[in-house]
């Protein structure tokens, strides 16, 4: 997969991309993330970005020369362009499995105020929010999708078997974990987990996987 990341903070990505499943999957060849400079197509000395909004108000309002011309300049036939921002579509785990189908990703990172709007209604596929809050740019809603897709792209994770029963593969919230010691201060491992019946064990975390899901997510259920 191919992605590129547009954005106008490109440092704050710069340890992330060589950390973890995102370095492991570059190194793999199976991903291939660049980070773009939104201020290298701006073309006058300050390299200016962004502008006072029309109307008045606070703050200042991305322009639209310097996005579509960086978007252009990395669209091809197979590209995906999307808007990070709080008033796009949600941002799930099914979302994360469709985008990792695809070839090749662009990411709009917003910043200040906003971006002007003929970015949004000409200019992008599909918007999306990671969350009902608001961050101070889109970099790291960014950098949350493509940590998300990137770890669905075959061949990324260690062993397959992570993803069949995770949160949110089955619609329900995964069921918890343990590991050694045994017994740490008096709080003992289900007995179930240690007795080596696999039958009885699946059927103990599924129960945990549903009841867990009932308590925190019961909308998930439904």
């Amino acid at each position: 997969m191919d992605v590129d990341i547009l954005t106008i903070f490109p440092r704050l990505l710069d340890a992330p991309l060589d950390e973890s499943m995102l370095r492991i999957a570059r190194q793999k060849g199976l991903l291939r993330a660049r980070v773009v400079n939104l201020r290298d197509f701006a073309h006058d000395r300050r390299r200016t970005v962004d502008d006072r909004p029309y109307g008045g108000g606070p703050g200042m309002v991305l322009r639209p020369e310097p996005v579509f011309e960086a978007v252009e300049a990395l669209r091809r036939p197979e590209s995906t362009v999307l808007l990070l921002t709080p008033q796009g579509r949600l941002f799930r785990q099914a979302v994360a499995e469709e985008l990792a189908r695809r070839v090749h990703l662009i990411l709009i990172c917003g910043a200040y105020e906003g971006i002007d709007e003929r970015v949004r209604t000409h200019l992008v596929d599909e918007e999306l929010s990671i969350g009902d809050y608001v961050l101070t740019n889109g970099t790291l809603p960014a950098l949350v999708v493509l940590d998300a897709v990137t770890r669905l792209l075959p061949g990324v994770l260690g062993d397959a078997d992570s993803l069949r029963d995770e949160s949110f593969a089955h619609g329900r919230l995964e069921y918890p974990h343990y590991t050694r010691p045994p017994d740490f201060r008096g709080w003992r491992v289900p007995d179930v987990l240690a007795g080596g019946d696999h039958e009885e064990i699946s059927r103990w975390r599924r129960a945990a996987s549903e009841e867990r899901t009932r308590s925190r997510r019961p909308e998930l259920l439904t």
